[in-house]
């Protein structure tokens, strides 16, 4: 039996997120049928997370087990073949047994993309979220400094959530220009909550209109009140850029 991990990018905007659920698009069915028509096995697609309907992915990590001898560098040409081309796997390789790419997960990063302007995109729309106010970025990364470190991020986490315990350790917190209309939110963590990055988003963007002072995050955090932070910003916007396991 072997153990095939799989870095997978993918346009959200078509799906309804990673999970399967029948009658409904999405990411682990889709790709789980692209690996059965090489192989001929059902087998079991393990994310190291699932993102949300319209949420994208950069370098989303995937493991599955296979008694398939497909050598490995086959396997991305083989999916990509069979898969919407708004799905690729990016890269394919043997791991040890023990391998999951959820409970082995060190580390995510996620990045929040907005765009600021008086006007949005026409083509850019289902890739980023248009805010159509002057955005503070100086003040933005001042807020964002202090969600570093460990922290009861309850404040931050959505109703519904499953998770037992909020805290979380985030090991970086960045806001930064991409362009003369575009910025990006990105934020490393040991894990995230329910909608944690689209609520801190969202918190943000209070900031950089001037309604939340930079020094009031650490207060929200301390807090552990949901009602004080921003509003969940729209899924269209966050990307997961890369797992890590070391």
């Amino acid at each position: 039996m072997r153990n095939i991990k799989l870095t997978i990018e993918y346009d959200g905007k078509e799906f309804h997120g990673w999970q399967k659920q029948p009658n409904k698009p999405n990411i682990q069915g889709t790709i789980e049928q692209a690996i059965k028509q090489i192989t001929g096995e059902e087998v079991d697609l393990f994310a190291s997370g699932r993102t949300d309907a319209g949420v994208h992915a950069l370098g989303q990590v995937a493991n599955f087990k296979t008694n398939s001898s497909v050598p490995m560098d086959k396997w991305c040409i083989a999916l990509n073949s069979i898969l919407k081309k708004s799905i690729r796997i990016k890269q394919a390789e043997e791991v040890e047994e023990r391998f999951h790419s959820r409970l082995s997960c060190k580390r995510k990063t996620y990045r929040y993309v907005i765009r600021y302007s008086e006007c949005s995109s026409a083509i850019y729309r289902h890739l980023e979220t248009h805010i159509p106010y002057p955005l503070n970025i100086e003040n933005m990364q001042k807020a964002a400094s202090y969600l570093e470190g460990e922290h009861d991020f309850k404040s931050f986490k959505a109703s519904g959530t499953s998770s037992k315990s909020s805290i979380r350790t985030i090991y970086q917190a960045k806001v930064f220009s991409i362009d003369d209309e575009r910025i990006g939110i990105e934020l490393t963590g040991n894990g995230f909550l329910y909608n944690m990055v689209r609520i801190i988003a969202g918190t943000l963007v209070e900031v950089g209109m001037g309604k939340i002072s930079p020094e009031q995050m650490k207060t929200i955090i301390m807090a552990k009140d949901r009602s004080l932070a921003g509003k969940t910003l729209p899924p269209e916007g966050l990307y997961l850029v890369k797992v890590e396991y070391q």
